[in-house]
């Protein structure tokens, strides 16, 4: 499971840097400062809603609304 969050925060964060506005607002120092590793976004004791019918869109479009909820 970490290693399946890992993948996913490096491809969204990835995705945000191909975007000019963020990549060039980020310095050297924040650049080295990013990491994978965040896991603020996780609830790790709700309820999960598992939707296999649909994916999360990590090629820079919007996801669906009941996808992220």
């Amino acid at each position: 499971m970490q290693s399946a969050l890992v993948n996913i925060n490096t491809l969204l964060l990835q995705a945000v840097l191909e975007v000019p506005e963020f990549h060039d607002s980020i310095g050297p120092d924040e650049h080295r400062a990013l990491s994978p590793l965040f896991w603020t976004h996780v609830n790790p004791y709700g309820r999960f809603r598992l939707d296999m019918d649909t994916r999360i869109d990590l090629t820079g479009g919007q996801p669906a609304a009941e996808s992220i909820l």
